[in-house]
């Protein structure tokens, strides 16, 4: 005897081996013996044999009609066998019984199951929903059809460049566009990226690149609606010193400066104006709106967009020959030892005597040159009217330097360099993608860069930490140890910052760059103006919920944009291999078979370098380069130490907290190797 069961929703048929009062013991064709339970057992036979019976069913069940089958049905409960009496004959066949049993079981839009054989047949409204879904699906289904062959012809439908980067990216996997890219992939056995820029959806790697990023953060496009800078109302005391800025030639937001006074009297007062938008733009202002919005610029080769409108920042930057308003902090050495004797902050206009440039005076502004005054020089004028000046800044910072690294337990290293990019004949307009690129080192911890560094982080802390003795709240960053895997982190406490050797940070010295930055300088010229009563006077109150809603935002547009900036380097470093022609790189091995390029800002993953212990040098043969999946792939093709185990040890990375982001090949979320949804499931398979 054989007998027709059903098992987690697909029907199978096998022989009777034993019978018990609540189960059978069944064997199939495949010769596997398994328990049913008795309920489940929904058809006894002798003939045929269960698998011609489950193919002739099969067979007959695509034969019947569902809404004629559905008019026969009773409106009360009934079994499979009691429809097929209906709609065949009332002598229906074993064969006939068991296709009605399937075509009812796969048409839960006609009727409902109730278990062991029987069903119900649905309300009339049900079905007729029920019908119009399957027909949007099937037009859904040959939709994508459709797509997909006109992806696979080279050419792309609408609907689909529209999506582009929702579907690459943040991806709807039920969504028609998405299932067409997928199922046109699978049917070429292109991937994804390779078979959208075949199909015209993707015709600049560059706009590729810019346009995702805009999309995600910049959707209604980066430009302002017309916003007039306010002016500073209050009467600003003249500064006692003229001032410079040191900054790159690009930089347009200049927010700090710096001045010296009292050389050669014993006392030695250093001053760090930051430029003051605070001291114009108030809290919840439409320009305030604006900044919080956006938290920071974003910067990338050759182009940046603004945290706030250019002409704005234009009002309020430290622009040389004239005298702008700065939040400026003095502070009072002994010009001997160097020790600290006072500090104050004052509220200002200060004389911005010249706007010095790294990238113009770091080639002659050397330490020989500023460790011995009387020494000849080369360096251009606007270097050396300040001789004096930046001598003793950089003999200041040094020292500054060596005090924050015996906080820190071990020296602050500079393992590598900084990178510049410039785009030849480039006007600073938005790029188009084939411009020739310039790539250029600046070596960290170079004179100009340490002073301006030293005297940014004697600001920020010097402020956390009056901030803090004041009770004002800020934003403050602090990390607790170097300890491998700590990480910096946002607050409104002031901790120590174990990665810079301070005892409280917070950044306040690029207001016009840094929404951060902004908030803070705030908090300061409320602390500036009422002292020890600050706290009650200031925009942001003790445990206020806008500050900690502020540190989220932009902690995570931080993050995004660093990222961006990190993708568009390398898009840029890839055009430069391509522009000169370079298919060989020498480099060190750091992790996980990866190759730090010695001369420009590239990783690449390296066939070969697994083998190879960390530090080892080698000489890498460069493949091909995808600038849309920022992917090119090398293989070491010589070891440059002189043997094996002598690969010089590689210093460790600094434990900042802060490790720039390293860009590789993009990650995008079309998953062709996922299981296909199956329509319409066979139950008797």
């Amino acid at each position: 005897m054989y007998v027709l069961f059903e098992e987690g929703g697909k029907f199978q048929a096998g022989r009777v081996l034993s019978e018990a009062e609540s189960s059978l013991q069944v064997e199939l064709d495949s010769g596997k013996r398994v328990k049913v339970k008795g309920a489940n057992a929904l058809l006894k036979f002798d003939k045929p044999q269960p698998a011609e019976l489950l193919r002739e069913a099969g067979e007959i069940a695509q034969s019947i009609e569902l809404d004629i089958a559905w008019e026969f049905a009773p409106e009360e409960e009934f079994g499979f066998a009691d429809l097929a009496r209906d709609y065949f004959s009332d002598k229906a066949t074993l064969a006939q019984q068991a296709a009605a049993l399937l075509r009812l079981f796969e048409a839960p839009h006609y009727f409902r199951r109730a278990g062991k054989g029987r069903f119900r047949k649905a309300p009339a409204e049900i079905v007729k929903q029920a019908l119009v879904a399957i027909e949007k699906k099937q037009q859904q289904q040959a939709q994508i059809a459709a797509w997909a062959s006109e992806l696979a012809a080279g050419s792309c439908p609408p609907a689909i460049r529209e999506q582009l980067f929702k579907i690459l990216f943040k991806p709807d996997k039920n969504a028609p566009e998405y299932k067409a890219v997928v199922e046109a992939s699978r049917g070429t056995h292109k991937a994804p990226l390779d078979l959208l820029h075949d199909a015209g959806a993707i015709d600049s790697p560059y706009q590729f690149h810019f346009r995702r990023f805009m999309l995600e953060f910049f959707p209604r496009g980066a430009g302002f609606a017309p916003l007039a800078a306010p002016a500073i109302a209050e009467e600003l005391p003249l500064a006692p010193a003229a001032a410079f800025s040191i900054d790159d030639s690009a930089t347009t937001e200049i927010d700090d400066a710096l001045s010296v006074q009292g050389l050669g009297s014993g006392e030695v007062t250093v001053g760090v104006h930051i430029a003051a938008p605070g001291l114009a733009i108030a809290p919840g202002t439409p320009l305030d709106q604006i900044a919080r919005q956006r938290l920071s610029t974003v910067y990338m080769p050759g182009y940046k967009i603004t945290m706030l409108p250019d002409d704005v920042v234009q009002t309020y930057t430290l622009q040389e020959g004239r005298d702008c308003p700065a939040v400026s902090l003095y502070v009072t050495f002994d010009e001997a030892s160097l020790l600290p004797k006072s500090s104050e902050t004052r509220l200002e206009r200060v004389p911005i005597a010249a706007n010095l440039r790294h990238d113009q005076l770091d080639a002659h502004v050397t330490e020989d040159w500023l460790a011995d005054p009387a020494s000849p020089g080369t360096a251009p004028e606007a270097a050396a009217r300040f001789r004096p000046e930046l001598s003793f800044l950089f003999r200041l910072a040094r020292q500054l330097k060596s005090l924050r690294e015996v906080v820190r337990g071990k020296p602050e290293t500079f393992n590598r360099p900084d990178y510049n990019f410039r785009l030849a004949g480039h006007d600073g307009a938005e790029p188009v993608g084939d411009e020739t690129v310039e790539i250029t080192t600046r070596r960290r911890g170079a004179p100009l860069d340490l002073i301006v560094a030293e005297a940014m982080i004697l600001a920020n802390s010097s402020w956390g930490q009056w901030l803090a003795d004041l009770g004002v709240p800020a934003i403050y960053r602090s990390q607790a140890s170097l300890a491998p895997g700590v990480k910096v982190r946002m607050g409104t406490k002031s901790l120590p910052h174990a990665g810079i050797g301070v005892k409280s940070y917070a950044w306040s010295t690029s207001p016009l760059r840094r929404y951060t930055d902004l908030v803070n300088q705030w908090q300061i010229i409320a602390a500036a103006r009422h002292g020890r009563t600050a706290a009650l006077a200031a925009p942001f109150k003790p445990k206020d919920a806008e500050l900690f809603s502020i540190i989220s935002g932009f902690d995570a547009a931080y993050g995004a944009y660093n990222g961006h900036q990190a993708t568009m380097e390398r898009f840029w470093t890839l055009k430069y291999l391509e522009q000169h022609g370079l298919d060989e790189i020498t480099g060190v091995v750091f992790k996980d078979g990866l190759v730090r390029a010695d001369d420009l800002p590239l990783v690449v993953p390296v066939l070969g370098a697994n083998d190879l212990p960390r530090g080892a040098r080698v000489r890498v043969k460069l493949g091909e380069i995808d600038p849309i999946a920022l992917d090119v792939r090398g293989t070491v093709v010589e070891r440059l130490d002189t043997a094996a185990g002598t690969a010089e040890a590689l210093p460790a990375e600094e434990e900042d907290g802060e490790q720039e982001p390293v860009a590789g090949p993009i990650a995008i979320a079309v998953d062709v190797g996922e299981a296909e949804a199956v329509p319409g499931d066979n139950p008797a398979s």
